[in-house]
């Protein structure tokens, strides 16, 4: 009786996996430029970076104008199929105010300022209790509009300080005050409750659990000693450990790339090591020309290196289950909640059956990982290909890709061969 029960069960599988070189970008991970500007190297990009003024957004009271911008920016054609970086702000240097006019209007000041290092521009008078009204509003807004959209990868806290980065330098006294910043961080948690938040830094209130983080001086600012510095302060706050939970990213400094990918290498590499950092953007090596033949190779290898890569090391089939074993062999974990789905694959390449792992993928920090879940049940009998993939919920399919030398269809990897 044993032997008989034995012989209707599929044989029992155990396969190493092969290694291979990991994608050069992948899903919420890599660069984030400015899709308008022209990229300079071959180098893939999943994401877009886009930022605009409360003014655009809101042109005047209650008259919020997304769709329209979305247009222009992230539903446009050069950002298709890209996962968009969001920023608002309300005070940009050198930039038209981005305060809607018909707060001005309505007697909110606008503090002046001129600094050399900074540029000209208008502050507002954040403590305004008009102003503060019209932002909780705006934010709501905000989450009602992008919190479930599928495109939105990661928003930034923006809105207040210059550029939205959450400072006035050097006139610290035109900054918000203590329960302003409390008021937006509070909405926007509220606001966008399904996508990663990211501050620019852990001071203060910004020292919050689940929290990211973005560098926009990367690497200038991003490794210490001075206390000032973006990893010093993290940690000062108490958030060392944050990437675990949500992304670091940020802009490298500003027209830098060509030294970061020549005399600096060593030192960016680091900031991407200690920092755990996922993205770079807006600024970064696709939006600079070059003539170093190093140029291209490093602007991919440094895109390669940030943030996750899964590379799978075995896959074993047994008793109707399936256990897969791997290692994230990158800085960060992946941070979309997104179903690792074991599939069979008839002779025509087609699902014939699924089933989802229990695993959250967002645990796989840089280490092994193992999952498993029930072989799925195929409808007749036959041969199939055992197959496996994160599916993008944006577009319903598998889009991430593993480090392995693996034949992969329609975005699923596929594992081995089984009789079910």
């Amino acid at each position: 009786m044993f032997l008989a029960l034995a012989s209707l069960l599929p044989p029992k599988i155990d396969v190493p996996l092969p290694v291979g070189p990991g994608p050069v970008t992948n899903p919420l991970k890599g660069y984030a430029p400015y899709m308008e500007a022209t990229p300079a190297t071959d180098v893939p990009t999943t994401m877009a970076f886009y930022e605009t003024s409360w003014r655009e957004l809101e042109p005047s009271e209650g008259d919020y104008r997304f769709a329209e911008w979305e247009a222009k920016t992230m539903r446009s054609p050069a950002a298709k199929a890209k996962r968009v970086v969001l920023r608002v702000w309300m005070d940009y240097p050198n930039q038209p105010v981005g305060v809607p006019p018909y707060l001005i209007d309505a007697g909110v000041k606008m503090n002046p300022y001129d600094d050399k290092e900074v540029g000209k521009g208008l502050s507002p008078d954040y403590a305004d209790p008009r102003l503060r009204a019209a932002l909780a509003r705006l934010i709501a807004a905000m989450g009602a509009r992008w919190n479930r959209d599928p495109q939105v990868a990661y928003v930034q806290l923006g809105l207040l300080g210059h550029w939205g980065e959450w400072h006035t330098w050097p006139r610290a006294e035109l900054f918000a005050p203590d329960a302003v910043q409390r008021e937006v961080i509070d909405g926007m948690r509220a606001a966008f409750p399904d996508k990663p938040l990211m501050g620019r830094t852990a001071s203060g209130y910004l020292s919050q659990p689940g929290m990211g983080y973005h560098d926009d001086m990367i690497p200038d600012d991003t490794l210490g000693p001075e206390d000032w510095k973006f990893l010093p302060n993290l940690k000062a706050g108490g958030r060392a450990d944050n990437w675990k939970v949500a992304p670091t990213g940020g802009e490298m400094v500003p027209g830098a790339a060509a030294r970061y990918l020549g005399a600096d290498w060593p030192l960016m590499l680091r900031a991407v090591q200690e920092g755990h950092l996922s993205w770079i953007g807006p600024y970064g090596p696709t939006m600079l020309a070059g003539n170093d033949p190093a140029y291209p190779a490093r602007a991919a290898e440094l895109s390669r290196r940030m943030g996750y890569q899964f590379r799978l090391t075995r896959v074993r089939v047994s008793n109707g289950r399936i256990r897969l074993d791997g290692v994230n062999e990158g800085v960060a974990p992946f941070y979309g909640r997104w179903p690792l789905r074991f599939a069979l694959l008839d002779a025509k390449g087609a699902v014939a059956a699924t089933s989802d792992a229990a695993s959250d993928v967002r645990t796989w920090l840089p280490g092994t990982f193992a999952a498993s879940a029930a072989l799925p049940k195929a409808p007749k009998k036959g041969v199939y290909r055992l197959v496996v993939g994160l599916v993008d919920p944006w577009v319903a399919r598998p889009t991430v890709r593993f480090a392995n030398r693996l034949a992969v269809v329609d975005g699923w990897t596929v594992l081995t061969s089984v009789s079910p």
